[in-house]
């Protein structure tokens, strides 16, 4: 984040050659990964460490199944933290650990979550040398199951229950890098999205897509669950470096501020409200204004490349018990409001070949996935993992709070 408020945005994107797209199934994910970076991160990172880094963070599967000829999903959730978040915050975490090996002084890396923010960013940093995590999250707002893994780590992460939800998190982070009585005193970055290394790695997730698609469907769409919309932006990355995506989709729950914005021109952040999914409960999404300077603030060229629908938590769960009932597929409340997405955006253009991102595992969420699909769910070893730790979290109600914990710290 800029001292203007503003965000980090590549200053050019050169599109990477024709040929690569023609013959990308020939790549594996971490070639694949490593082409599409490379061009953000060289020379500061030599190519050697930076495949290294890829190696590393890419080692678990990007399957897509497919339900339908007109739907697949994505599954984002094979990771540590079985959430799509794992990507952007290995990648991150292995990249500030090479910047800091020869730092004797200790990075600090603050972070608000609305639910898999920050659990991701805990395992990706925890127990690397020089870094200590601080994570802001709204009290009574994440799942249980999202609270134990980013309250029960220990060593160098450290969480921060606010009396609040997520927007004001968000915005007692963005003020800490403002803050100079902070920033003289300590070394401060962030892993949300706000964060360039953390947000475009998701861009992989594209890539990783259309190599087992492209040979069977031409005209690929893709639904994007989006809050703070850095997946969906990602995604505009990498059609920017060429990947030939015909159109996107940004499915919301009932904080609509885009949706409402691709209606009527005007963008109007509000307070968020509290959904089933809420992972997106964001009222003012950061990285909305990167996707308008890609498309140049333009917004019929904007709206020719995004399409935007809002669903109720009622819609959900009819969706979580549709896709089941239908496919004997078990979603988890984001990935049903981007198969809603496809749905919406399939009935003006049956044509279509929609993808939406199942962005968490259905255990994350166990109580409103069982309680709809009427099936008990076997819990993952990563759940299972952090079921019997302890909750250990730090409650503030201010950012006055925030401020003396860490210039206590």
């Amino acid at each position: 984040m800029r001292r203007d408020k503003g965000l980090y945005f590549p200053e050019r994107i050169t599109p990477l050659p024709h040929s690569f797209f023609k013959n990308i199934d020939t790549l594996s994910n971490s070639e694949i990964a490593f082409e599409a970076i490379k061009p953000f991160v060289s020379p500061d990172i030599p190519e050697d460490i930076l495949k290294t880094i890829i190696e590393d963070t890419l080692s678990f599967e990007f399957p897509v199944i497919t339900l339908n000829d007109s739907i697949s999903t994505l599954e984002l959730f094979h990771g540590p933290t079985m959430a799509f978040k794992d990507v952007g915050a290995r990648f991150m975490a292995r990249c500030l650990g090479y910047f800091n090996k020869d730092n004797t002084n200790e990075v600090t890396v603050l972070v608000a979550t609305s639910g898999d923010t920050g659990g991701a960013v805990a395992n990706g940093f925890l127990g690397v040398k020089g870094v200590n995590v601080v994570i802001l999250y709204p009290s009574g707002k994440v799942s249980a199951i999202q609270e134990k893994q980013l309250t029960s780590l220990g060593q160098n992460i450290t969480a921060l229950e606010v009396d609040g939800v997520f927007d004001d998190c968000q915005e007692m982070v963005k003020r800490a890098f403002l803050d100079e009585a902070l920033t003289s005193k300590m070394q401060l970055t962030s892993a949300n999205s706000i964060n360039v290394a953390r947000w475009m790695p998701q861009l992989f997730y594209f890539m990783f897509a259309y190599k087992q698609l492209y040979k069977t469907y031409k005209d690929l769409v893709f639904s994007v669950p989006s809050g703070n919309f850095g997946n969906v932006c990602a995604g505009m990355m990498a059609q920017q470096l060429g990947l030939p995506i015909k159109h996107f989709i940004a499915s919301n729950n009932e904080n609509n501020v885009v949706t409402q914005y691709l209606k009527t021109e005007q963008y109007t952040p509000k307070p968020s409200v509290q959904t089933i999914s809420n992972a997106m409960d964001v009222g003012n999404p950061s990285n909305f204004i990167r996707i308008r300077e890609i498309y140049k603030n333009n917004f019929e060229v904007l709206k020719s490349n995004l399409s935007s629908f809002s669903f109720s938590d009622e819609a959900t769960r009819d969706a979580l018990k549709e896709i089941y009932d239908t496919f004997n597929y078990v979603a988890d409340p984001h990935g049903a409001v981007g198969y809603l997405g496809c749905k919406a955006y399939l009935k003006q253009h049956p044509s279509a070949h929609c993808v939406f991102l199942e962005t968490a595992h259905p255990t994350k969420f166990l109580e409103v996935v069982e309680d709809v699909i009427k099936e008990k769910q076997k819990l993952p070893k990563q759940i299972l993992a952090v079921m019997g730790k302890e909750k250990v979290a730090i409650k503030i109600s201010s950012y006055d709070e925030l401020k003396a914990y860490l210039l206590e710290k």
